[in-house]
Formats: structure tokens, C-alpha cells, sequence
């Protein structure tokens, strides 16, 4: 859960690559995967699809005990919001899921009144959270 997630954990990102425009999704779901590089896109293999991926620094230490790299990835579900708008999540959003305009690298992301369900809030607009420059394979 993204909550679970600590700063520390995420404190060797580099960048945050993304495989869609995210202006359009309300959230995503992020996970701490362990994956065998720093770098590259991760092998997927959950239901739905991979929506992003981070990107450690060169410098990042693998795990002494497993000689893998923590890494977040991003991703939704077929019954997520962006495609099934009356569904489960018409309202909510599930406990792993953030706004993806609240993400940078070595930033956790939270959720808002977007990623809930609701209108983008006039906090959000004033602060042009969302990134008119962020598209697909493009990096942030």
C-alpha cells in the first residue's frame, strides 16, 4: 500500500518513466516491487497494465540478501476507474492507489479529491499539479 510506503525506501529514484499519459487517470496503483535491475522496464505480471515505472540512480545498493533492487511501479487494474467509470471505484479508490500528478521521484504521492472520485480540487488547478508535458515514454 502506498501508505506503507517509506521515504527511504524510494530515496535512490532517479526518474519516473511513464507508458501512458497520466493527465488523463484519476490514480494508479503503486507498488515496492523487487526487480533484478536499477534500470529498464520491469516484467509485468499482474492483471491490467503497467502504467509506469521508477528508475534508481547508478550509485542505488541492491539488497545484501537478495541481490535485487526495490523499485515502484505503477499500474491499474481492468476494473479500475479509467475503464469501468460506473464500477467499484466509481467513488474511492483503493488503498494503494494516488493521484499521479502528486508523484516525482523520491516523492510517495497521495491521494486527493481527484483520485477519490470527486472534482479536481481548486487547490490543484492553482498549483498546476498535473503536467501538460508528461506523455507516454516521456520521463519526469
Amino acid at each position: 500500500m502506498s501508505a506503507l510506503i517509506d521515504r527511504v525506501e524510494i530515496s535512490e529514484e532517479a526518474e519516473l518513466v511513464w507508458l501512458e499519459d497520466i493527465s488523463v487517470l484519476d490514480y494508479v496503483r503503486q507498488s515496492l516491487d523487487r526487480l533484478p535491475t536499477r534500470r529498464g522496464r520491469p516484467a509485468y505480471h499482474r492483471d491490467g497494465r503497467m502504467v509506469g515505472y521508477a528508475v534508481l540512480r547508478p550509485g542505488a545498493r541492491a539488497s545484501r540478501s537478495s541481490g535485487t533492487f526495490r523499485r515502484r511501479v505503477f499500474w491499474l487494474l481492468p476494473h479500475d476507474r479509467d475503464t469501468d467509470p460506473q464500477g467499484l471505484y466509481a467513488t474511492g479508490a483503493p488503498a494503494e492507489a494516488i493521484d499521479p500528478a502528486t508523484l516525482d521521484p523520491r516523492t510517495k504521492g497521495h491521494k486527493t479529491e481527484r483520485s477519490e472520485g470527486g472534482p479536481l480540487s481548486s487547490t490543484t488547478h492553482r498549483l498546476d499539479v498535473i503536467d501538460p508535458g508528461s506523455r507516454p515514454g516521456q520521463h519526469r
